[in-house]
């Protein structure tokens, strides 16, 4: 039997083909409307802040189901029902150089914030964590040093006799 060489198969080759590809920009018809996501809540529902000032349940459409990964604060564009109006269907996930032309045409407002500037804020991408060696203004105010590690440890008379040797010799003499 031959060996198998190459890398992925069929649908790893599809996936390449399109990546590259700029779509074109889709602008709302009738019976749509642009919308902002607010809340996952799972089954392929979302809790959408629409531009006309209602918050609405999304469903997402099964084309885009397992294809495009919507996450909080991505703009998308939504197909109103009839029949139920606090319901709608979410057609297309807009990219964010997307919404940027969207703002510039005036299409959807200023006041929508992408959630990628907002993550650009925060440059660390730690948040609230604190590490256990970043205590230092605790240290400094009650002027103890804590002992944590071995070095800290007081050392055997051995180590500090090799101390005071390191320290007696001169290094630009060698």
């Amino acid at each position: 039997m031959p060996k198998n060489t190459g890398i992925g198969g069929k649908k790893r080759k599809m996936g390449k083909k399109t990546h590259n590809m700029e779509r074109e920009l889709v602008f709302k018809e009738e019976m749509q409307d642009y919308a902002q996501v607010l809340k996952l809540q799972g089954d392929c529902r979302l809790e959408v802040q629409c531009m006309d000032g209602v918050k609405r349940i999304g469903h997402i459409r099964g084309k885009i189901k397992k294809k495009v990964w919507i996450a909080l604060g991505d703009v998308v564009l939504i197909a109103l029902r009839e029949y139920e109006k606090d319901k709608c269907d979410i057609i297309q996930k807009y990219t964010e150089d997307e919404v940027r032309k969207l703002k510039q045409m005036g299409e959807i407002p200023e006041s929508i914030k992408l959630p990628e500037n907002e993550k650009k804020e925060k440059d660390d991408g730690y948040g609230d964590i604190v590490f256990e060696g970043e205590d230092d203004d605790e240290e400094e105010d009650t002027g103890t040093k804590r002992r944590n590690n071995k070095k800290d440890l007081p050392s055997d008379s051995d180590e500090d006799n090799s101390e005071e040797e390191e320290k007696d010799i001169d290094i630009d003499a060698i």
